[in-house]
């Protein structure tokens, strides 16, 4: 009964009998260079099984933890200062703050001190809870756990971060390798492995690893008891696909290769469990080692906010150098007449002598009015800027990560922001650089369609069809063939007008049929022909008997036997999960593979003559397993009857040159199939057979035994042409198609952000046929598309010179660009496909300007067998020549090089490992997700923080100058007009809390219409909200409104009383007057430029000034020694009097006055789109506003360049039909008025 099964706990299939290519060659000098070991780079000695001995040198290796954090408990404090004070406005009142000790400063130290560490404070603060996010993080990872041999023989859990080099642990199946391994055993017998590295490669084909034959004794926990071995192996380093070393073992060496080396972070798979002993561990793995720290990011707008603070600091130098000139020859010319002044005379000695106005020395006093102006004014440079930007940003984070429309209910994830310091870049996107697996697509094969015997089964509509009969008012369903056998005498049949002519027939009767959801997982087909088996009496029931006997056979699957399973289908293991997806589709249509030894397989089928399920063996002669290089695999094998059988499986262009003369009978139904499923984007392999003779076989199979058992470079040479002697004249039987399962909504999403303008370029490590088959399938690619296809041509690759593939490509690129450019007026966009080898060349220094251009000019790109490398390389050479803000998206550790090198990395945090999303700024639990994080979030974002620097710029401006222009007003005095503790509240109290809560809260249209309407994310990218005109306008704003402010206050109060007792204003009373007035003019702006409002904005605006009120209320209840020039100035001097209320209300609104003028002209006559839509719903009912004509019409607008998508792709579908149902029109009217009737009719006259 053991035998009978499909696995036991040691597996009775010895793989390495099967395999003749791959990873069980045998070892050769070239693979195993032995001799290396011990010499430099090759120094490392494993002692196995005996961890104690790494515990001092010099064979003392770190532990297993690893940490991606910035900082540590003693780098923390000098690493945060450092990346404060870096910034412009934090160095300059840093400065201040140390002039201020030695009484240069005209305010007191706390006023310039505490602000300052307020500000830096918060922004470490930030830092440290972010790092303890890493760290929270790091943690989860390192205390995973693992079965590991401990000193009394007993394998226990052991926490990752405390494994040892030379610890034996033992790995269960779909359990990650806690660390790089050397594989000692497995449950196979003969020590074969599966394991998943997509994690570090991108590759969902599992690689078979192999242990020594010398340790296939250590299959069990016992067999360790005893065990003591040494590695000595290369050093740590990044190679992922090289390993050098030897075991000694009882006395003998063993030279060791790739094979056995298991890498962290991949999966086992199909394997009950692996034993290995630690090689490599914590920051020594190959993984890590691959990994770089995240580099450091900042915005395209807080670069720009440098340049403003550089302005903003030109400013304050200018004004500060007129008040020191302007000082210096005041005090020699005219303060020196003025005797009440009692400046020193020069002889005096005094040491209480002014240093500020001494006529004596009037340079020194000029240099020292300079250094205390550059103090008075240095509120031209906003302090809170910085610190309010990351408050701002944090809870714009929050914001992101608490949306309830980014959570997952499958993965139960939601999106995360893992930085705040990106938010406003993912409004200004512009191209986006997408990894294909796991990304795009769900790891996930489905069986959707076949083509036997020329005739096509499974004929769903496409969404792409639907959509555009919909638009056409055909009124068309989606729906599947299902015909009785009256009917089914042949299938080949064409296409209607809207190539979605697929109808059903009860009795001759068509009926539609609405297709379902699948219920067999990796099986999503639905044909009654095949399904209920009417094909048994039908046509061609040889071929397609045989066609699914190839099904069932050419694969290197498991079968899974469940004990709890309630019916008797199976489940399967395989290499690839096409090969599973075949042999479930092959178990629906009748013929289970259900047990496989050695040189056994057994089906279930299904008997066409007897109307019966039967046993049928098929001995397995011979396997030539499937490799990119030869895009096929064969099995040979021999029924009950004897007859010997080639079965093979691979891509249709190899598939067809390796046909015979007859059997090529549906070639031409099957390649019409092959299209169609391709536009579709499904990926399709073709199936044909040959029947051998013995004495024929036996010929080859002496060939092919030698050529397995030559030791050299040669042998996979000699194993090709064995292969090729056998692979030909095959007859075909059809094809199949499989859907490599897209994640839900990524073909919406990609059409939503097409239609926002962005570009996006597929980047994927899988052959080209599979990354164009993903194009259409996320509508990347049209059928109506021109595309471009850039490869070495063969001459160019088998001379292998340099110079000729680079003259090569050259000449493709000129070519394609030229013809891009005398096809430029045509409507048909453009797509780039080329592969990794021609990257390679394309990317080189004299060639790379000219790819990028031509690239850069097609609507989509897709880049195939590109390496973790390359796609790192892409993403700088692409963000250097365009200058765009790009982001790339991944989910393996082979896309941390791109995700770092992007403006943005978004990781994908699905099933996989977390090196992507922990190099990542953002994660995301499906690619779906973007759609709303950048045209929603994204542009919400970009616009909040454009507004809310633009804003603090207005305010320190408008605030800044009324001291300068004071200065002027009193002949350079010195005197300061406002209180200390005004100047420290204005920044921190009485105008921060507006801002931040218009840079969190703040949106010009609702989450619904940005997606209604992506075309507004084009303001980003554009920075129509941020350009220079619009910094220089907001900096002319903050002037003029601070001109008013001033002149209103002093004009108006200078000639008059402000009280009925004839008291006049002083300079304490025009102080707090003109304060009130730059309070409630910044405030009422703010309110002015807000589109949306929350009870937090009155709040915070309206409280902001009664906050002013409050403060001014207490402030002067102090004792004069406390409140200073402040005491009772509200209660007493300015409340009281009628002129102070009537000059904040005429001055606010002269002061805002010029705004309003100009957004009234510009909204009348300029508007932009988001103005439009904020009047449309405004003005229209809101309950018909989505269907009035404008509405519609915008939305259209919005949509109406779009090159890719969805939307794209069914546009074409249309034009398509329209031109088909035009043709059909033109033939109907030729015929007609070429046929005798209507020429007799036309000719003869009617009585």
């Amino acid at each position: 009964m053991a035998a009978a099964t499909s696995r036991t706990r040691k597996g009775k299939i010895r793989w390495s009998k099967l395999y003749s290519f791959g990873c069980l060659r045998p070892s050769t000098s070239e693979e195993h260079p032995a001799d290396r070991v011990g010499q430099l780079g090759f120094t490392r000695v494993i002692f196995c099984n005996e961890p104690y001995l790494h515990r001092k040198k010099p064979h003392k290796y770190p532990y297993n933890n690893i940490s991606t954090t910035k900082y540590n408990v003693l780098t923390f404090l000098p690493r945060a200062l450092f990346e404060q004070f870096r910034r412009v406005a934090n160095f300059y009142f840093l400065l201040a703050a140390v002039f201020s000790l030695f009484s240069l400063a005209p305010f007191s130290r706390a006023s310039l001190i505490v602000p300052l560490i307020f500000v830096v404070g918060i922004s470490m603060i930030k830092e440290a809870i972010e790092d303890w996010h890493r760290f929270l993080q790091d943690l989860d990872v390192n205390n995973r756990t693992v079965k590991t041999r401990m000193s009394n023989g007993v394998f226990v859990d052991k926490p990752w971060k405390e494994l040892r080099v030379g610890d034996v642990v033992k790995v269960n199946k779909d359990e990650y390798f806690p660390s790089d391994l050397l594989l000692l055993s497995s449950s196979y017998e003969d020590g074969v492995c599966y394991v998943e590295t997509m994690n570090l490669d991108g590759e969902t084909n599992l690689k078979i690893k192999r242990c020594l034959e010398a340790s296939l004794c250590l299959n069990d926990d016992e067999e360790f008891s005893g065990f003591k071995a040494t590695v000595r192996c290369e050093d740590p380093n990044p190679n992922l696909y090289t390993f050098v070393g030897t075991l000694e073992f009882e006395n003998e060496s063993y030279p060791l290769s790739p094979s056995q080396l298991l890498l962290r972070d991949s999966k086992l798979r199909n394997t009950d469990y692996i034993y290995g002993v630690v090689i490599f561990t914590g920051h020594d793995t190959k993984a890590v080692r691959n990994s770089t720290r995240s580099p450091s990011k900042r915005s395209r707008i807080e670069r720009k906010m440098d340049h403003i603070i550089y302005i903003l600091f030109s400013i304050l130098v200018l004004v500060s150098l007129v008040s020191s000139i302007g000082s210096s020859l005041f005090l020699k010319h005219d303060m020196v007449d003025w005797w009440y002044l009692l400046l020193p005379d020069g002889s005096s000695l005094d040491d209480d002598d002014d240093l500020f106005f001494n006529p004596s020395k009037p340079v020194k006093s000029a240099v020292l009015q300079f250094i205390r102006a550059l103090i008075l004014y240095g509120y031209l440079i906003p302090i809170s800027l910085y610190v309010s930007i990351e408050v701002v940003k944090v809870l714009q984070k929050m914001l992101i990560d608490k949306d309830i429309e980014l959570y997952d209910d499958v993965t139960r994830k939601s999106v995360q922001a893992r930085t705040s310091n990106l938010n406003e870049e993912l409004g200004q996107v512009e191209m986006i650089l997408s990894d294909k697996t796991g990304t795009l697509t769900s790891n996930q094969m489905e069986f959707r369609k076949c083509s036997i015997a020329g005739i096509s089964y499974g004929g769903d509509i496409t969404e792409v069809d639907l959509a555009a009969s919909t638009r056409m008012n055909a009124n068309l369903e989606p729906f599947e063939f299902s015909m009785d056998e009256t009917n089914r005498a042949t299938r080949s049949f064409e296409l209607l007008d809207f190539s979605v002519s697929s109808f059903s027939a009860q009795n001759g009767n068509a009926r539609l049929l609405k297709t379902e959801e699948p219920v067999i997982k990796g099986f999503n087909f639905r044909d009654d022909w095949l399904m209920n088996k009417n094909w048994i009496r039908g046509p061609n029931l040889s071929d397609i008997t045989m066609f699914f006997r190839v099904m069932a056979l050419c694969h290197t699957g498991i079968p899974i036997e469940d004990d709890n399973r309630k019916t008797d289908k199976l489940s399967y293991e395989a290499e690839s999960p096409e090969e599973v997806s075949f042999l479930i589709a092959s178990q629906e249509f009748g013929f289970q593979f259900f047990r496989r030894t050695q040189s056994l397989m057994v089906l279930k089928e299904f008997d066409p003559s007897s109307m019966e399920e039967v046993e049928r063996e098929y001995k397995l002669l011979n396997l030539l397993e499937f490799s990119s290089s030869r895009k096929r695999m064969s099995v040979i094998v021999s029924n009950e009857d004897g007859r010997i059988f080639l079965l093979c499986k691979g891509a249709d262009s190899i598939i067809f040159d390796r046909l015979a003369d007859n059997g090529r009978t549906y070639e031409q139904a099957t390649a019409l199939h092959l299209s169609s499923y391709a536009e579709d984007g499904l990926r399709t392999l073709a199936f044909a057979y040959r029947e051998l003779e013995a004495a024929e076989y036996e010929r080859w199979n002496t060939t092919f035994t030698q050529a397995k058992a030559t030791i050299g470079p040669e042998r996979e040479e000699l194993l090709e042409q064995a292969s090729q002697m056998i692979e030909k004249d095959l007859i075909l039987l059809g094809v199949v198609a499989v859907e490599d399962k897209l994640q839900k909504g990524v073909p919406e999403c990609i059409d939503k952000l097409a239609q926002a303008g962005l570009k996006i370029w597929l980047l994927t490590g899988d052959k080209r046929e599979t990354a164009v088959n993903i194009g259409f399938a996320c509508s990347l690619l049209r059928q109506d598309m021109m595309q471009f296809h850039l490869s070495l041509s063969r001459e160019a690759e088998s001379n292998n010179e340099v110079k000729a593939m680079e003259e090569d490509i050259l000449q493709q690129i000129q070519c394609s660009y030229k013809l891009l450019c005398e096809e430029g007026n045509n409507e048909a966009p453009y797509g780039l496909i080329i592969d990794g080898k021609a990257l390679e060349i394309a990317l080189r220094g004299n060639i790379k300007d000219e790819f990028l251009q031509l690239a850069v000019n097609c609507a989509s790109v897709i880049c195939c067998r590109v390496s973790p490398k390359q796609k790192a390389l892409i993403t700088r050479l692409v963000k250097q020549y365009t200058g765009r803000t790009t982001l790339a998206i991944g989910d393996g550790a082979n896309d941390v090089g791109m995700i770092q090198e992007a403006d943005i990395g978004v990781g994908i945090s699905g099933m996989e490992g977390m090196q992507a999303v922990m190099a990542s700024d953002f994660s995301l639990p499906q690619f779906r997700f973007l759609e709303r994080l950048l045209i929603v979030h994204g542009h919400w974002c970009y616009q909040r923080i454009s507004k809310m620097v633009l804003y603090f710029v207005y305010k320190n401006v408008a605030f800044g100058l009324t001291l300068f222009y004071y200065e002027l007003y009193t002949s350079f005095s010195g005197e300061v007009l406002y209180n200390d503790w005004y100047m420290t509240m204005f920044n921190v109290m009485l105008t921060s809390l507006p801002v931040v809560a218009l840079g969190v809260l703040e949106q010009d249209v609702s989450s619904d219409i940005c997606l209604q309407f992506p075309a507004l994310y084009q303001q980003g990218p554009r920075n129509v909200h941020f350009s220079w005109s619009r910094i220089i306008g907001w900096i002319l704003n903050g002037v003029v409104t601070s001109l008013v402010i001033f002149l209103a206050n002093i004009y108006i109060l200078s000639p008059t009383a402000l009280q009925r007792n004839g008291f006049v204003t002083d300079m304490n009373s025009l102080g707090a007057i003109t304060y009130t007035c730059v309070i409630w003019t910044v405030n009422c702006q703010i309110a002015i430029i807000t589109s949306h409002f929350t009870w937090i904005q009155h709040l915070s605006i309206w409280g902001s000034i009664l906050l002013w009120y409050i403060f001014l209320l207490v402030y002067g209840a102090l004792p004069p020694d406390l409140s200073g020039n402040a005491f009772q100035v509200l209660i007493g001097v300015i409340g009281p009097a009628p002129l102070y209320w009537m000059i904040t209300m005429v001055v606010v609104v002269v002061s805002l006055l010029p705004y309003f003028v100009h957004i009234t002209i510009q909204r009348s006559f300029y508007p932009m789109d988001d103005h439009v839509i904020q009047e449309m719903e405004k003005c229209l009912k809101k309950d018909d506003v989505r269907d009035n004509e404008m509405w519609v019409r915008e939305q259209r607008n919005s949509q109406r360049s779009t090159s890719i998508g969805f939307s794209a792709r069914v546009e074409a579908k249309v034009l398509s039909f329209s031109q088909q149902m035009q043709q059909k029109k033109l033939s109907i009217y030729r015929s007609v008025t070429n046929s005798p009737i209507y020429r007799s009719i036309t000719r003869t006259p009617f009585s």
